[in-house]
């Protein structure tokens, strides 16, 4: 009936809106809370140790960052954190903290790229990281399989990368789809990194975490 009923009626319909986005986060939150994760002990002196590796000095904002992941690493049930960042703000040592903490921990490590380049491109960044922290880690492409091991990177053929990760002799793999394929399986699955996730489709993001 009025210009003022139209801008209540548009506040209305925005709210509603906004209403059941929120409600729907919350449902598939509190579905999240009742399952169960592998917690995975903060070890200060492990993460001083690493950044003191580092070439460079953390910034705030990546201190703050990676203390809220590892402390969420520490709860018995799973996390969900969105890292964004521009490039070259630091996202990747941010997540190899993580990754390193899951492994110190006991426990295995999957990193999800979109493409070959920036899963090749994760694998040397992350290996060049943790060369001095005792962990294996390999790449699982559509062409490539190779494994980082006492400082060396050597060609593995894909069936035995596969055997050694099901057996939980590989700590962290880093690859592109090639992960969500039926023939991976892990011995003891407790962190998922997917990068650019929004090129990943939910139902494939959700493949790995059932590992």
């Amino acid at each position: 009936d009025s210009f003022e009923a139209i801008d209540g009626a548009k506040t209305r319909f925005s709210f509603e809106n906004l209403f059941l986005l929120q409600l729907n986060i919350l449902q598939q939150r509190a579905k999240l809370m009742q399952k169960q994760a592998f917690a995975c002990p903060l070890d200060v002196n492990l993460m001083k140790t690493f950044t003191s590796s580092l070439p460079f000095t953390l910034t705030d904002s990546q201190r703050q960052c990676s203390f809220q992941i590892l402390k969420d690493l520490e709860k018995p049930i799973p996390m969900s954190r969105l890292l964004e960042g521009d490039v070259g703000s630091g996202k990747t040592v941010v997540a190899t903290m993580a990754a390193l903490s899951a492994v110190k921990n006991g426990h295995q490590v999957a990193f999800m790229a979109p493409t070959e380049i920036l899963a090749d491109q994760h694998f040397k960044s992350v290996t060049k990281m943790l060369e001095n922290f005792d962990c294996t880690i390999s790449l699982l492409t559509a062409k490539n399989g190779l494994l980082y091991k006492n400082k060396k990177v050597i060609e593995i053929s894909k069936k035995n990368l596969l055997l050694d990760l099901e057996f939980g002799q590989i700590n962290i793999i880093i690859g592109t789809h090639s992960l969500i394929q039926k023939s991976v399986q892990f011995s003891k699955l407790a962190l998922v990194i997917v990068d650019e996730q929004h090129r990943f489709g939910v139902n494939q993001r959700a493949k790995l975490t059932k590992n």
